[in-house]
């Protein structure tokens, strides 16, 4: 393993949720519509009515059965205990009205910072993409930086231009590694496939960055080398999809999607327990 790779490795394991070391400010901070993926309203930078005092979720384990699987895929990339523990240095926002206020600008910010070094970092552990490495690690210490700023300034931080600097850099990397299948790659990107028929579809190297594929039929699909960065796979069929080497997968992705025992996996990534039960 290069050091490159153990430095991807370390740096993921910092950008996993903990639950146990935040102040559950996902079940606070964002606000929910009454949908097919939440039971209930909830407004903004209010706590759920299923949040027990010790910062738990009274349905944590029936989440889905009780209407909330827009819980269970959340993910906040380790921003939850990166902004209670080290913004906050462990005050949580129920000891005055003036720390919630603050807390809840600075977990979105931290959040999307969070999510740009899950994607860099697993950009740099992508073999193709070693010609922008330095590039990368550059992008990594930058935005690791802006992520250890004190809460009065995270809360201002526009954040745009960074933004847009790294996702160029991901796109350049993306574009690398997709190079390597030969012929044209389709190009779909933010594209509307919803419900789509895309059963043993030949998706390799292409572009699906931003594409709708709610409830796409993508049955070994394969996916290999497929740019799914930000790709909306809610309820999408993903039984005995090549995903192995798909680029940028999340695993709030695969927990929104269905699948199966033959769908392929990247190592980095868990098959969703609900597969298993065919929901």
């Amino acid at each position: 393993m290069s050091l490159d790779d153990i430095t991807a490795e370390v740096a993921r394991e910092d950008l996993r949720a903990d639950c146990a070391r935040c102040f559950a400010l996902c079940c606070v901070v964002p606000a929910f519509a009454r949908s097919a993926d939440f039971a209930i309203d909830k407004p903004a930078a209010q706590p759920c009515p299923n949040l027990q005092a010790t910062f738990g979720c009274g349905i944590h384990t029936e989440l889905r059965p009780r209407g909330f699987p827009g819980c269970a895929v959340y993910d906040c990339f380790g921003a939850g205990q990166q902004v209670s523990q080290v913004t906050f240095a462990g005050h949580d926002w129920r000891e005055s009205p003036e720390r919630a206020a603050q807390m809840f600008r600075v977990f979105p910010v931290v959040r999307q910072l969070h999510e740009l070094l899950w994607y860099l970092t697993a950009a740099l552990a992508l073999p193709a993409g070693r010609p922008l490495r330095d590039d990368l690690r550059r992008a990594i210490d930058a935005t690791q930086t802006l992520t250890r700023r004190p809460a009065a300034e995270l809360e201002t931080l526009d954040g745009a231009s960074h933004r847009d600097h790294v996702n160029d850099l991901l796109v350049r990397v993306s574009e690398l590694v997709r190079s390597q299948i030969p012929g044209r790659r389709p190009d779909r990107r933010g594209a509307d496939l919803i419900g789509a028929r895309l059963r043993n579809a030949s998706l390799a190297g292409a572009n699906l960055r931003g594409t709708r594929l709610i409830g796409a039929d993508l049955r070994r699909a394969d996916l290999s080398l497929a740019d799914l960065t930000g790709a909306d796979l809610r309820a999408a069929d993903l039984r005995g999809a090549r995903l192995a080497d798909a680029l940028f997968l999340t695993q709030s992705q695969l927990d929104a999607a269905r699948g199966d025992a033959a769908t392929r996996l990247p190592a980095r990534l868990t098959r969703p327990a609900h597969w298993s039960a065919g929901k």
